[in-house]
């Protein structure tokens, strides 16, 4: 297995937004954790949620809990110590619903360039898929700020997370199972209800999202972290064929692509980008 570090760090450098080129470089050890934060700062909005596009395929300026999401994914890759994500944990706990759970997309108006499924997503339905999401990034960083593992919010959604979890009959919807698995692989003492979705994980070959025609997951998907609990579930090999296949999606102009289409020009690009931090960061915490 081989990465060309080089052309992916040409290609995002060419092609991506501010924020992945930061991330990429504070992923190499060559930007800091300043810089990365001073980009994902730009999405920021003055109620303390983010928007402005961070989500490709959702170009609304209004502050979205998938923007949250992506927010959170940034502040637990670089250990922000400060105010933000307390900020954004509030942000989060102000547009809970009753059950803890979080709608899949808040109401906006300026729709232009965002995809049908956030234009008409229910406000007033908390979704699996999103509020596990959340919570998985949000206990990341609670590894290293333990203060916020008790924030209102988090436990709301924990709760909620965890019982909808437990009372499913079978396997979740492919993109639901993904970030069910990503939950529990972070929340502690969650070892049972991860062996039981983890049953319904392929290994192999993909996992069909359906819809469109050719869009799929595959392992690592399902278990991104090679130090979390979830990663002792799968068998070495399935893990290593999936580590060449993503290795060998490096395409010739040092990219990485996605399965999904995108909704716009510009999102196909930034989904490249995004996709070419993620892989590389996979690739490389594979191998260490």
């Amino acid at each position: 297995m081989s990465i060309d570090l080089d052309a992916a760090a040409t290609f995002v450098a060419k092609h991506g937004r501010t924020l992945d080129w930061r991330r990429f470089r504070h992923l190499l050890g060559a930007a800091g954790t300043e810089q990365v934060l001073a980009a994902l700062d730009a999405y920021r909005n003055p109620d303390e949620g983010y928007g402005w596009g961070l989500e490709p395929d959702l170009r609304s300026v209004t502050s979205q809990p998938v923007a949250a999401m992506h927010a959170l994914e940034v502040l637990a890759e670089v250990g922000e110590t400060g105010s933000r994500t307390v900020r954004l944990f509030d942000w989060l706990g102000a547009h809970s619903l009753g059950d803890g759970g979080i709608p899949f997309a808040l109401p906006f108006a300026d729709i232009d360039g965002s995809a049908p499924h956030w234009t008409t997503a229910d406000p007033d339905e908390s979704s699996l898929q999103m509020t596990t999401q959340l919570a998985a990034q949000a206990h990341r960083i609670a590894r290293h700020r333990p203060e916020l593992a008790g924030h209102p919010w988090l436990a709301g959604a924990t709760g909620y997370c965890l019982g909808v979890i437990d009372g499913l009959a079978g396997a979740p919807s492919a993109y639901e199972l993904m970030f069910v698995m990503r939950f529990l692989d972070a929340v502690p003492d969650a070892g049972a209800l991860l062996e039981r979705m983890a049953a319904f994980v392929r290994t192999d070959g993909p996992t069909p999202v359906g819809g469109t025609d050719g869009e799929v997951l595959h392992p690592l998907a399902f278990t991104p972290h090679p130090d979390g609990p979830s990663r002792e579930l799968f068998s070495k090999e399935a893990i290593a064929a999936d580590v060449e296949r993503l290795s060998a999606g490096q395409q010739a102009d040092g990219g990485w692509t996605v399965d999904f289409p995108a909704y716009s020009a510009v999102a196909a690009l930034e989904w490249r980008a995004y996709a070419t931090v993620e892989s590389v960061r996979i690739l490389r915490g594979s191998l260490s």
